[in-house]
């Protein structure tokens, strides 16, 4: 199955950079294009980032020193 219709990304290949180290949309549109283009597949992306880190998208509020 594609996650990236614009593209043709399947989730193999989003699963793979994953694993590589992408954490972020950015960099998984860098790595493989996926989500640069129409964004419809920006939902699927940010699920399989946040599997793979349950803090991706959250705001961490830096701690008064």
């Amino acid at each position: 199955m594609y996650v990236c219709i614009c593209f043709a990304v399947p989730e193999s290949e989003l699963a793979q950079v994953i694993a590589e180290g992408a954490r972020t949309e950015e960099e998984v549109g860098d790595a493989c294009a996926a989500g640069t283009g129409c964004g419809g597949c920006l939902d699927r992306i940010c699920d399989r980032l946040r599997a793979a880190d349950p803090l991706h998208g959250l705001e961490v509020a830096a701690c008064a020193a």
